[in-house]
């Protein structure tokens, strides 16, 4: 009897998980019917947060709305909690593209720097980051990474990113 009431409340217990992550998982009308924007737009990060669940690449897809809509404090927070559990160097990477695309070139800089140093042999990669820093004034930290990039493969995305630089215009992330 005792084997029988523990089998269901393992069920019981493995279907409320189910369906609470299930909840989690949906996105609906009511976080954003009958909203302002800002309030449709912060119930909507919330429930992306959750969606996210551990995954870095996700976690810092919400982080950067909520930094690039000037709530800063909220995506610098995600960023850390990526950044402080082993982080992969395309998470820096990636956080380096929003302080970029936040006119936050500095912070952006030194991120993309680290994930040059890990990665040297990342050809689209090193022709990205050479067109920002071309596009922020450092023509020869641009042509050297152009340089690099090409060295190790010469195909398109690369070319078209240092393109890119030189005529003003972010390259395709």
């Amino acid at each position: 009897m005792k084997k029988i009431r523990f089998a269901l409340i393992a069920v019981l217990l493995f279907v409320l998980g189910i369906s609470v992550g299930f909840a989690a998982g949906k996105s609906t009308p009511d976080l954003y019917h009958s909203k302002s924007k800002v309030e449709a737009g912060k119930a909507l990060l919330q429930q992306a947060r959750l969606q996210a669940g551990k995954g870095s690449w996700e976690r810092i897809a919400v982080g950067r709305v909520y930094y690039l809509a000037g709530m800063k404090a909220e995506g610098q927070a995600i960023f850390d909690e990526v950044l402080a559990k082993k982080p992969e160097t395309s998470d820096y990477f990636r956080i380096a593209r929003v302080y970029r695309e936040a006119g936050e070139w500095p912070k952006a800089k030194e991120y993309f720097d680290r994930y040059v140093k890990a990665n040297p042999k990342d050809d689209k990669g090193l022709a990205e980051v050479g067109a920002y820093y071309l596009m922020n004034g450092d023509r020869a930290r641009a042509e050297e990474l152009f340089d690099k990039s090409f060295k190790l493969e010469s195909e398109m995305w690369s070319t078209v990113s240092a393109a890119a630089g030189y005529l003003g215009v972010d390259p395709q992330e």
